[in-house]
């Protein structure tokens, strides 16, 4: 007698097969580049069973480094339809593993914030020569300190059609000005973050506001810095940070970023 299978049973396979049907389209590369005699290595990612050329989005890390994290990032977006490349601002493999080593690289990336922008520049041409990307058509994301960047990056003028911010650091010692801001600007932070104070997000505001930047921002009631990392609350337990992952803010950031795409690409 063969086995009959239920409407559940039927579901479940369903979505095994569309989701093995996923992977297998999910294509992904470690890329590495050299700037300035310094090797970075990036990870792109994109659907190669999809046809025609798409958006590009660059991701930008938190000050950990070029983890896992932001890789699986870059494949989410992938499966959502846009070629995704997390790249690196720290080179040679820097990983931290304590705040302090953390803390370090990040001053050492951001001393220069001609270098910062130097450093995105080049992962953003290389994203736009990707065989698969249009290349009129990029935005970035950042997590923590990637936040900061992209915003910056905002802020210099670099041509993008937009950046999306989650917990990063909104003050900055740039400041957006009237006509040079191309990009649309969207934020998600933590309304009970201390790295994030409350000063900070009416500073931003304020600041968009002058340089007459279109801002979207979300501030999540409770919830603390790094929240979209489900890694957050090992790194709170290890080393006393105030950081947490919530996975309601995690899935609404996320879930508002893919229709923050949609209306920019019109996919």
């Amino acid at each position: 007698m063969k086995p009959r299978l239920n409407k559940h049973s039927l579901a479940a396979l369903t979505l095994a097969i569309a989701s093995l049907n996923a992977q297998a389209e999910l294509r992904t590369e470690t890329v590495e580049y050299t700037l300035d005699g310094q090797v970075f290595s990036g990870y792109l990612a994109w659907d190669d069973e999809a046809e025609g050329k798409r958006p590009g989005i660059l991701l930008v890390h938190e000050w950990w480094g070029h983890n896992d994290f932001v890789r699986e990032q870059a494949e989410q977006l992938a499966a959502a339809g846009y070629t995704a490349f997390a790249l690196d601002m720290y080179g040679e493999g820097k990983l931290a593993e304590h705040p302090d080593t953390a803390q370090e690289f990040m001053k050492q990336a951001t001393r220069d914030m001609e270098q910062v922008k130097a450093r995105f520049i080049k992962a953003k041409e290389l994203l736009q020569n990707h065989e698969s990307v249009d290349a009129d058509k990029i935005a970035a994301q950042g997590y923590c300190f990637g936040g900061a960047v992209v915003l910056n990056m905002a802020r210099m003028g670099v041509d993008l059609d937009g950046v999306v911010s989650y917990h990063g650091a909104l003050a900055s010692p740039l400041q957006a000005e009237a006509g040079k801001v191309t990009a649309r600007v969207q934020v998600y932070t933590g309304g009970a973050d201390p790295m994030v104070p409350s000063e900070q997000v009416a500073g931003l505001v304020q600041e968009m506001q002058d340089a007459e930047v279109d801002l979207t921002l979300v501030s999540f009631p409770g919830v603390k810095h790094s929240f979209t990392n489900p890694g957050a609350d090992a790194f709170a337990e290890k080393f006393g940070m105030p950081v947490g992952y919530d996975e309601d803010a995690a899935r609404r950031s996320w879930d508002g970023t893919l229709l923050f795409y949609q209306e920019l690409f019109g996919s």
